[in-house]
């Protein structure tokens, strides 16, 4: 922080502005004497719009550029979806906090010409739009008469698309619907046991420089214990599958609840391409380790067949 002066770094889309600007209220509450400014950083995410997020090819697609600024001290932290943050943050930066999760299910938004409202309702041969292939692969291991259309852009510009579509509707994350208040659209919320979330689904992160003590500790008052201990399992789990935007992976972990709140529940998937093959696991363990339980379910998904799905995907396998 320079003086008394809290940069905060964002993506100018709607829903990371939303984010951006709920941080900074959270941060007014906690320290009200702190003056914040807000700045805009465009990512090569942002930039290419005509390709897939599979075909890319590149980590970090929505975080490297707001990085480097912070980096180079032009901002103080970050904000970010939390599911955008690469597994492996570069040297010299820190989770300054994880923020309290929102629902981190899918959702199904039909068109608005459209009378079913249901995913797993639409006609023979519909088409349903999304830019995941974690739901491309969950959705067509259920239907696979179902044509997968991929779609990019801000919720703003999808919102959009579907409306001068012939879709049968589109798959969004719960989390971005709600935070713009778009709740109206949504035909049906998705039970995670049919389709599991993406890595750190529903969750803000903010980013800051390691040593920066003065923004740690006005920032520590975000952070949620449980939620943060939820989402490194589901990153552990991650890491060491080596996963990224061109493998389909799911996971959800979460506190047990009632009397065992010490206790972390967790399910996870890998899935082909296709939807053909797809190997589901699920464990529990104590919530101060998660980092353990996110590396043993991943190798229980690995020796349970994942590993080959990962290397046929890996070598080159054609994208479905």
């Amino acid at each position: 922080m320079k003086a008394d002066v809290l940069r905060i770094g964002s993506r100018g889309s709607d829903l990371a502005l939303w984010q951006a600007r709920w941080v900074e209220s959270e941060v007014r509450t906690i320290a009200p004497e702190c003056r914040i400014s807000l700045e805009v950083i465009r990512t090569k995410g942002d930039r290419i719009l005509d390709s897939p997020l599979s075909a890319i090819g590149d980590r970090g697609l929505f975080t490297r550029e707001i990085e480097e600024a912070l980096l180079d001290g032009r901002i103080d932290c970050a904000v970010h979806s939390l599911k955008d943050l690469p597994t492996e943050l570069p040297d010299g930066l820190t989770l300054g906090a994880v923020c309290r999760r929102e629902d981190v299910r899918d959702v199904f938004i039909p068109h608005p010409l459209n009378e079913v409202r249901t995913l797993l309702a639409q006609k023979q041969g519909s088409s349903v739009a999304t830019g995941s292939l974690r739901r491309r692969s969950q959705i067509l291991a259920r239907r696979p008469d179902l044509r997968i259309i991929d779609i990019r852009g801000n919720l703003n510009t999808r919102m959009n698309k579907l409306r001068d579509s012939d879709w049968a509707g589109m798959m969004l994350a719960c989390a971005g619907v709600r935070r713009l208040g778009w709740e109206e659209n949504i035909g049906e919320i998705i039970p995670a046991d049919v389709i599991l979330p993406a890595v750190g689904q529903g969750a803000i992160a903010v980013e800051i420089r390691a040593g920066d003590q003065l923004t740690a500790s006005i920032l520590a008052g975000l952070n949620d214990a449980a939620t943060a201990s939820a989402v490194e399992a589901e990153r552990a789990l991650l890491r060491t599958l080596e996963g990224g935007c061109q493998v389909p992976i799911g996971a959800y972990a979460r506190p047990a609840g009632g009397g065992e709140r010490d206790v972390l529940l967790m399910d996870a998937m890998v899935a082909s391409l296709d939807g053909r093959k797809v190997v589901r696991g699920k464990t529990h363990g104590p919530a101060s380790a998660p980092g353990e339980i996110g590396r043993a379910l991943a190798e229980t998904l690995i020796a349970g067949g994942a590993g080959a799905i990962l290397r046929e995907i890996r070598s080159g396998a054609p994208a479905v």
